[in-house]
């Protein structure tokens, strides 16, 4: 049997009177490439902040690598959350020095490498990069850690055609070398479905419709297309 890095079972979560997620079941098994695809306020982003202990269900057992989640697994994850900034003070030389000394499992010759790729100047500072330079930035950090989960929370929102280009090039290489799992939320399906290995669609806390990327492309020519299908018809 297949070692589990999450196990979710009728995981809820609610915030007032608005349920942000609503009785989710889901295993996701080790060296996995999970797309969490859903429109904006699905419950992705909740479910990931529960993955690393930022936010506690209401109901449901959840487990993160045979754990509760919470200090104990954290050093075990990288998760890049949805709209991260990074100090604007600091260059890409002192960020990736930064990484070095405190975040759990960082590689400081892999974070070189994938800033070569990324074409980021060392002396650039946060605070003068563009939006899509500031995003490699962030991805190198987590990117560049020898952790078994990476969470990656809408890497390629609001960014340049080019620094989605360098983002994808860096999440194959990587995980084509580092047998990680990666949990991945996305709007842009259209250049990262090569990703997926199974994809989770969410629609307003719940799941929509779950499956093997493989089979789903097969039956529905790829996954843009059915997220495209799904969505319109549920606005009709």
């Amino acid at each position: 049997m297949s070692e589990q890095i999450i196990s979710a079972k009728g995981l809820t979560k609610r915030y007032g009177g608005k349920t942000a997620v609503e009785n989710l079941t889901l295993n996701v098994e080790k060296g996995r490439v999970l797309g969490m695809l859903g429109a904006n306020g699905a419950g992705k982003s909740t479910f990931f902040r529960m993955i690393v202990g930022l936010v506690q269900p209401d109901d449901g057992h959840l487990e993160v690598l045979g754990k509760e989640p919470g200090w104990r697994t954290n050093a075990e994850i990288a998760y890049l959350p949805d709209r991260a900034r990074w100090y604007g003070d600091y260059t890409t030389k002192q960020s990736i020095e930064w990484g070095a000394r405190f975040l759990p499992g960082f590689d400081s010759e892999e974070a070189a490498r994938l800033r070569d790729i990324m074409r980021l100047p060392m002396d650039l500072k946060a605070g003068e990069m563009s939006k899509g330079q500031e995003a490699r930035l962030m991805l190198i950090l987590c990117m560049a850690r020898r952790v078994p989960l990476v969470i990656l929370d809408e890497p390629f929102s609001g960014i340049d055609g080019s620094s989605r280009e360098h983002i994808m090039d860096v999440l194959i290489d990587a995980l084509s070398e580092k047998q990680q799992t990666l949990l991945i939320s996305t709007h842009e399906i259209y250049e990262a479905e090569g990703l997926f290995d199974r994809v989770v669609f969410l629609d307003q806390g719940r799941v929509a419709l779950s499956g093997d990327a493989e089979s789903l492309r097969g039956q529905y020519g790829s996954i843009d297309a059915l997220s495209r299908k799904l969505y319109r018809e549920g606005e009709k």
